[in-house]
């Protein structure tokens, strides 16, 4: 009996020291690994952000920070990883590069696969037609719309060239900025001509205010809300006694400040705003 009583009394008194010491022998716990985690894209590239992508990266111009090899159909280059430089110049090697540094290119068209991205630079690596013929630029809608770009800036060069954004697994859920990322080590976007700015340009002075205020307002289009309020977190269809087919793209979350934007086909009819 009094052997089992000490039992009880040693774990009692050991358990916790023994906890102690294998706290202080086990590794600290880095407190930066959860928020490193965080910025990960999670998830499948999903086709709203596919349309993100074509919407603010395929007609942007950028200017090459290093030689664009024009080889076909594309030069690898690893998501997130060096360039194999030795690669690049046996690329370079194979065919006249289709850019230099400095010169001045933009995006004309992206694809997307399951593991990899395609972007074409002035036309791809091998154009079927004048590039300046296939440029288009996505705002909004699940058809991207063509459009000629005209008055381009000094220094356009003319050679395609096309980079194949590679990545181990599934193309994960990446933002436009991540994919402008990636691409840094051929192009930098900073400070360029703004295709998606262009378009806005273009647009009624009311819509134009408006999209700089981020605000929603009756007799937009789909193209200009989202250039104004970006994705909604819901979108609720309806249809009338009448037939008629409504659409609301829900904005926040109660008890929060919510906006309902109501669409009949194209265009934006009211915007309710609550509280």
């Amino acid at each position: 009996m009094w052997r089992a009583v000490f039992f009880v009394f040693a774990l009692v008194i050991f358990a916790p020291l023994n906890g102690a010491a294998r706290a202080a022998q086990s590794p600290p716990v880095d407190p930066t690994a959860k928020k490193a985690s965080d910025k990960q894209p999670a998830g499948r590239l999903t086709r709203d952000g596919k349309l993100q992508i074509v919407r603010y990266v395929d007609g942007e111009y950028a200017k090459v920070v290093q030689p664009l090899p024009s080889i076909k159909p594309g030069f690898r280059l690893k998501a997130g990883k060096k360039i194999d430089h030795q690669e690049l110049e046996t690329a370079l090697m194979r065919a006249l590069p289709a850019a230099n540094p400095g010169d001045t290119v933009q995006i004309t068209n992206i694809k997307f696969d399951s593991k990899k991205i395609i972007v074409e630079i002035n036309g791809g690596s091998n154009p079927h037609q004048s590039w300046r013929q296939r440029i288009h630029i996505s705002v909004g809608g699940s058809i991207p719309t063509t459009r000629v770009v005209k008055n381009q800036p000094p220094g356009l060069e003319k050679a395609g060239s096309t980079l194949i954004l590679e990545f181990d697994g599934p193309v994960p859920n990446l933002t436009p900025e991540q994919v402008k990322k990636y691409l840094s080590p051929f192009l930098n976007f900073a400070g360029q001509r703004s295709a998606a700015k262009s378009w806005v340009q273009t647009i009624d002075p009311k819509f134009q205010k408006a999209i700089q205020k981020r605000m929603a307002i009756a007799g937009m289009n789909r193209d200009m809300v989202l250039a104004a309020l970006g994705r909604p977190n819901h979108k609720v269809r309806e249809f009338k006694p009448d037939g008629t087919e409504t659409e609301d793209w829900i904005y926040g979350r109660p008890p929060g400040t919510t906006i309902f934007v109501t669409f009949i086909g194209n265009d934006v009819v009211h915007v309710r705003r609550f509280p």
